[in-house]
């Protein structure tokens, strides 16, 4: 039983007490005096922390070719004690005929530069240029998925508030768990990702997206909304999360919206409402076939800035079942226990979805690419 009581933890881990709203420090708190921060080159160094966390740098392109991609480093703690790093690579097959080209491969002899602004491992190396405003992923991690990219920044990235991080537990000098969010919101994209099959040309649009989870995801988060959503002249992202009953089910929301050179907004005075869903029978959540996200604040200047991308997200394209990869028994023990029975849900709508902007006096409307996930996970 103690076996099992271990392997439950590091697996799925059981429900927390009730601590309430007070015991997490929300990014928004923060924000009320800072709505955001700009980035600097020092902000992107990773911090591989000693302690239970998961940190990644996720790459999504869009590119002017209709393809839609991501790749991911992956880079977590179990307990201070076993550290593993992850790269995984998708290319998402639009048509629905045949599965995504998907691969999610350990990483060997895996280290950081030595100002923790570059990583590399056999076969991969993510390297941040000198000017901090350029990203090179460069893979042979899979042969059926031999990444070349380049990310170059094309509007300020941001944190919202001061760093970026909401923070938990009931002492707020020694908090027990955190979670970071900072973007890159537009980045100009060239480079491939080959298969066995074809060479993917990628030239397009992209987002970059450091994000640092300290404590168990699940107590964390139960549910989780993201928004990528590119136009020709705006970057539209959103990332809110809802915390389990034990914090409370606090909702944090941050996002942003961009065009070259610009923040034209970001804050966390966001939300993202599902406005029409359907109970999924494979995973017994109900599954979003709307959703509305809002963004609502100000501009550097003090014009008020309303925005919303609302619409039908299209048939999705991937339902994931994180826990498909763990044993049965576990994994019934795991949603019997924590009620933990994490699914995402990804879409990009075929049916072009509008950025409707307004700063001021100033109506702004234009057509979109979309990439959004909803996660349900407790």
């Amino acid at each position: 039983m103690n076996w099992l009581k271990s392997t439950l933890a590091s697996v799925a881990g059981t429900q927390e007490p009730i601590y309430g709203p007070e015991a997490i420090r929300s990014v928004a708190q923060q924000a009320q005096e800072t709505p955001y921060t700009e980035l600097t080159k020092d902000d992107l160094r990773w911090r591989a922390h000693q302690y239970t966390n998961v940190e990644t740098h996720v790459f999504y392109v869009m590119g002017d070719n209709g393809t839609l991609a991501l790749c991911q480093v992956i880079y977590s703690n179990i307990v201070g004690i076993h550290t593993t790093a992850q790269f995984t690579s998708k290319i998402f097959n639009l048509k629905g005929d045949a599965p995504h080209n998907w691969h999610s491969d350990p990483l060997s002899n895996f280290m950081f530069d030595e100002s923790m602004l570059s990583f590399g491992a056999d076969n991969l190396a993510v390297t941040l240029n000198e000017e901090g405003d350029t990203y090179t992923i460069k893979s042979a991690v899979n042969e059926d998925s031999l990444v070349n990219l380049t990310f170059k920044r094309t509007a300020p990235g941001f944190v919202v508030g001061k760093d970026g991080t909401s923070y938990f537990g009931t002492d707020p000098q020694n908090p027990w768990g955190s979670m970071s969010h900072a973007f890159w919101p537009r980045c100009a994209v060239e480079g491939t990702i080959t298969t066995k099959e074809q060479n993917f040309d990628l030239k397009g649009r992209g987002l970059f997206i450091h994000a640092l989870q300290g404590m168990k995801p699940h107590h964390a988060a139960a549910r989780w909304n993201f928004l990528n959503f590119q136009t020709p002249t705006y970057s539209a992202i959103m990332m809110e999360y809802t915390t389990p009953p034990s914090y409370g089910s606090t909702v944090v929301n941050v996002g942003g919206i961009v065009k070259d050179g610009e923040i034209v907004y970001a804050g966390s005075t966001n939300s993202a409402t599902h406005t029409e869903s359907n109970q999924d029978a494979e995973s017994d959540w109900p599954e979003p076939k709307s959703v509305k996200w809002v963004w609502e604040g100000k501009s550097k200047d003090g014009k008020e800035v309303h925005a919303e991308v609302d619409g039908a997200l299209g048939s999705r394209l991937d339902r994931i079942d994180v826990m498909a990869e763990v044993p049965g028994f576990i994994k019934t023990i795991a949603g019997s226990v924590a009620g933990t029975r994490p699914y995402i849900f990804q879409y990009s709508p075929q049916e072009k979805l509008s950025l409707k902007l307004k700063i001021g006096d100033e109506e702004i409307t234009e057509e979109g690419t979309l990439f959004s996930e909803a996660t349900f996970i407790s």
